[in-house]
């Protein structure tokens, strides 16, 4: 999995996001923020799911589900390529 544009985003805590490279900015609440600053770090997929069920009480295949869709939603924003 390609992350490298997510190293150039800028996020704050308030989950705001803006994009340098296209000049557009999103929003994103903080379990978002956190799975994007997991996988700029460098974590896979399987490393973002473990930190996040680790703080969040959440059974795995609401998380999974949830998860998915997220990562599917950055693709199709051409964040991330699989």
């Amino acid at each position: 999995m390609n992350v490298n544009k997510l190293q150039n985003l800028a996020m704050n805590d308030n989950g705001f996001i803006f994009d340098p490279n296209t000049g557009y900015s999103y929003t994103a609440n903080e379990t978002g923020i956190l799975i994007l600053r997991k996988l700029a770090s460098g974590l896979d997929k399987d490393g973002v799911r473990t930190a996040v069920r680790e703080i969040y009480e959440v059974s795995e295949d609401n998380f999974n589900s949830d998860f998915e869709h997220y990562m599917l939603m950055l693709e199709s924003l051409d964040m991330i390529e699989f």
